[in-house]
């Protein structure tokens, strides 16, 4: 099974455009691994997936969760003919809790589009909101590749504090607090701590 690089991505999009060309025309807004590599973000060359985020429907941010039935036979599709993982096109980040507590401010503005083929539109999370996204996914989770990711955008005390005020948005816990803590004295930005 082969991971996502920048130029398999763009074929396995582009594929999966042509695959629903005569299906209702779908944007999604893709964040994670596949929206570094596609905006050049990071050092790293590969990536398991594609992260959908949201889907875009009336101009307005919606969760993707469930994807249609005819697009989930065209991913497949595509994941048989290129020989990607399993659930290299997934709907894993796209939370509730986005819907409900809120996506960065600002973030639909910063949004970098591309056009697969008539019927996809993928828009990429900006280097910005990445740093919001990653930061939390670190926090949340491990210090792996999403601190490694989080390292390579090299964020400003500005952006970091930002960031972080806005994942005690989304996990106002003192245990959740403790680990952001942790993960900005890594970072070299202690100080931002007493700001939060």
């Amino acid at each position: 099974m082969r991971k996502l690089d920048s130029s398999l991505l763009d074929e396995a999009l582009t594929l999966l455009a042509e695959l629903t060309r005569d299906q209702p025309p779908q944007h999604f807004i893709v964040c994670g691994g596949s929206s570094l590599l596609a905006l050049g973000l990071v050092r790293r060359a590969t990536t398991r997936d594609v992260d959908v985020l949201a889907r875009v429907e009336a101009e307005t941010l919606v969760t993707a969760k469930p994807l249609q039935d005819w697009l989930i036979k065209a991913v497949n599709e595509v994941q048989a003919d290129l020989g990607l993982l399993d659930k290299w096109f997934n709907t894993g980040p796209s939370d509730d809790s986005f819907f409900r507590f809120g996506f960065p401010e600002g973030m639909a503005d910063r949004l970098v589009t591309r056009d697969y083929g008539p019927s996809l539109r993928i828009s990429y999370i900006s280097r910005y909101d990445q740093v919001f996204f990653k930061l939390y996914a670190t926090a949340d989770s491990d210090q792996g590749r999403h601190y490694k990711d989080l390292q390579d955008l090299n964020p400003t005390a500005e952006e970091l504090l930002a960031a972080a005020s806005w994942t005690r948005s989304q996990d106002p816990s003192e245990g959740f607090l403790c680990v952001l803590s942790n993960v900005l004295k890594s970072l070299g930005h202690e100080s931002l701590i007493k700001q939060l």
